[in-house]
């Protein structure tokens, strides 16, 4: 096609599309304005399978060959203004700049940059498309977006007016846009540059790597050898500022190649952005959905079956099962919906079998799509440092707990960590946000900065009670405080949700059945030792998991009175005159959050008062355990109290559910609100 064929075609495209119209706003603006321009910047939205559609050609050119797309549209833009006598102050053509917007790219393979092939097609400067995770960003600065340069020469008809104009294009350095070394092409006297014409925007430059390279931080075994390289995203304008590190986008953009000192470093100047939503399973497996209808009359055996026989590969069957639940409960709280801080439901577990316990951790945080195994070498929260770009300012880097955005960061030892650190993970899960201080005279124009993030992960962390009795003795009691945690702060055993303890010789973790295990996998780690590991398989968890964490759980009313009523009555025992009350505000969103979760789990979409009890038992488990009996008092084994091996113990402990919850009733009724009963220390 001709060039005014093309030219033709893209006036249809803007006329059929609006963008004509909105051009004509925006070029009213700048009319308008008493301001003085030297560039006239206008951003045309691009649908490429409606313009392919109109002129395949065109579709084809804007594709292939954008940076002259643009140029074409630039034409078209130039001779609109100056038919309609849009902008009275326009001179010349150059002083148009059109930034051409895509909507999408087709979804075929050579639109697409996978981050884990080599090498990259920078070379042809046209549209890709990639998607990463964020692990990195600087704070926003500024570049020159546009400059206008004139002949030094006095007596030289281009010493004035508007025939130099430089752009910013994809790919291009500061120095490439504006420096000292430009000449005349009449007279080839130096060019000089107006200042007061100059024109600056945004610029903020972040790096993203694929999400297959999380398996590195995930614990899981793998044989493979791995290497993942970050991709630098230069985003500029409008694209500041409208990305969040540890989120996943789909990105499209021109990749170029960008010098640095000694380096050439590829990058993408990126040109739409758009937030990745993954696809929600349809459903559960065969297996699981026959057990559900298996078990649809009780609203507790689904969940007990299923912590029952978790993570056999791991434990046997039976044992540790209220750990189990419990972290199935934290795993299905980790949904990928814009959801609520509120959610996320941390767990810390004192025991003495860390062995067991780590690999029961590391075989669930493989379970969902953003479970962090945090490296002992690395930081749970973000850094800075300076970026390698040279323009001085700060890169805040991405850490375990941000990279595990609606997921699980699993930190190991609590112990291991350094006194602040524990300090900064207190603020952290009281708060949800961590903000990064930057000091301005390190980095950037002197001017102090700080930047908040919001921590959308599930902490898991256990106590080596081993390793803590070298440094204190501990209390081995079952009936109040079963252990001494005076190397803890009490605060940030508040902070976490729930508190679990594992003791290997009490009924509810018996030793032989895990020792066998362990033995029997040490002689053959392949082998299948139980058959619910056949029939319920880790694929079949992951698919579950996946599935019950994107339900839209609702509370009814009468679970929603039980929670308040617990928390209020709770609060009310658990007081006294010197140091106020034990329970704090937190403890009734972990309450909602619990019975939010046991409704997933249980893959229903209200949350009912049976759930509520399975909630409260957790929470005044942890209660007990730091804090002693109160009146409500529950046995250490209450949601487990027999051997689930057949329907007969199912039923009774449905029955022994039932006391629970006619005990909890009347607990609230005699100290909720409402109630003429006072405590001693009221």
């Amino acid at each position: 096609m001709s060039n005014l064929q093309l030219k033709e075609a893209a006036l249809v495209y803007l006329d059929r599309s609006g963008g004509l119209q909105k051009f004509i706003e925006d070029c009213k603006l700048y009319n308008d304005s008493k301001q003085s321009y030297a560039v006239y910047r206008f951003n045309i939205s691009i649908n490429p399978s409606d313009i392919v559609e109109l002129d395949a050609v065109l579709g084809n050119h804007i594709l292939h060959e954008p940076l002259k797309a643009a140029q074409l549209f630039q034409s078209v833009c130039f001779v609109a203004v100056k038919t309609l006598n849009l902008i009275e102050q326009l001179q010349t053509e150059t002083q148009i700049n059109i930034v051409l917007k895509l909507t999408h790219l087709p979804l075929l393979p050579n639109y697409g940059l996978d981050l884990c092939e080599f090498p990259f097609d920078y070379l042809s400067q046209r549209f890709y498309m990639i998607q990463g995770i964020i692990i990195a960003m600087t704070t926003v600065t500024k570049y020159t977006q546009g400059a206008r340069f004139l002949c030094s020469d006095e007596t030289c008809p281009l010493s004035e007016g508007f025939r130099y104009i430089r752009v910013h294009v994809p790919g291009a350095t500061e120095s490439t846009t504006v420096r000292s070394d430009f000449s005349c092409n009449l007279c080839t006297s130096p060019l000089r540059e107006d200042r007061k014409f100059r024109v600056l925007g945004d610029k903020q430059i972040a790096e993203i790597i694929t999400a297959k390279s999380l398996t590195a931080f995930r614990g899981c075994p793998n044989n493979q050898p791995m290497r993942f390289q970050s991709l630098t995203i230069f985003l500029r304008d409008e694209l500041s500022n409208k990305i969040k590190i540890g989120s996943e986008y789909i990105i499209v953009g021109i990749p170029t190649c960008v010098k640095n000192s000694s380096q050439t470093i590829v990058c993408i100047e990126a040109n739409s952005i758009n937030l990745y939503s993954p696809k929600v399973p349809s459903g559960i497996s065969d297996n699981f959905r026959y057990l559900l209808s298996l078990t649809s009359h009780s609203c507790w055996k689904f969940t007990a079956i299923l912590a029952n026989i978790f993570a056999s590969q791991i434990v046997p069957p039976g044992t540790y099962s209220m750990l189990k639940l419990c972290l199935l409960m934290s795993l299905v709280q980790t949904n990928d919906r814009n959801k609520e801080v509120e959610d996320c439901l941390d767990i810390l577990i004192v025991t003495s079998d860390t062995l067991l316990v780590d690999r029961l951790l590391n075989f669930c945080v493989c379970l969902v799509p953003r479970g962090i195994r945090h490296p002992t070498s690395s930081e749970i929260f973000p850094t800075l440092s300076r970026d390698k770009y040279g323009t001085g300012v700060a890169s805040i880097q991405a850490c375990s707990a941000l990279l595990a955005k609606d997921g699980i960061c699993y930190i190991g030892d609590l112990l291991s960590h350094r006194k602040d650190k524990l300090e900064l993970l207190q603020s952290v899960l009281e708060s949800r946000n961590i903000t990064v201080y930057i000091p301005g005279k390190k980095y950037g124009d002197g001017v102090d900065q700080q930047v908040t993030f919001s921590v959308q992960s599930s902490f898991w962390s256990f106590i080596d009670l081993d390793s803590s009795s070298k440094r204190h003795v501990h209390r081995n009691s079952t009936l109040i405080g079963q252990v001494d945690f005076s190397l803890i702060p009490a605060n940030l055993m508040d902070a976490f949700g729930l508190l679990i303890y594992c003791n290997e010789s009490s009924p509810c973790h018996p030793v032989l059945p895990s020792v066998q295990h362990s033995l029997k996998k040490a002689i053959d780690p392949e082998k299948v030792l139980y058959e619910t590991s056949k029939k319920f398989t880790e694929q079949d968890y992951e698919k579950l998991i996946a599935f019950a964490k994107n339900l839209h759980v609702e509370i009814s009313l009468e679970a929603e009175k039980m929670i308040h009523g617990y928390y209020l009555a709770s609060r009310r025992i658990r007081t006294d005159s010197i140091h106020g009350s034990k329970l704090s505000a937190s403890a009734l969103k972990c309450l909602v959050s619990l019975s939010e979760a046991h409704a997933r789990l249980s893959l229903r979409n209200k949350v009912l008062k049976e759930d509520v009890l399975i909630a409260v038992l957790l929470f005044e488990t942890s209660l007990t355990l730091k804090y002693g009996a109160a009146v409500f008092c529950i046995a250490p084994n209450a949601l487990f109290p027999f051997d689930l091996c057949d329907e007969v113990h199912l039923e009774e402990r449905d029955a022994y559910l039932i006391q629970y919850q006619q005990q909890l009733q009347e607990f609230i009724e005699a100290y909720g609100p409402g109630s003429i009963i006072a405590t001693n220390e009221e």
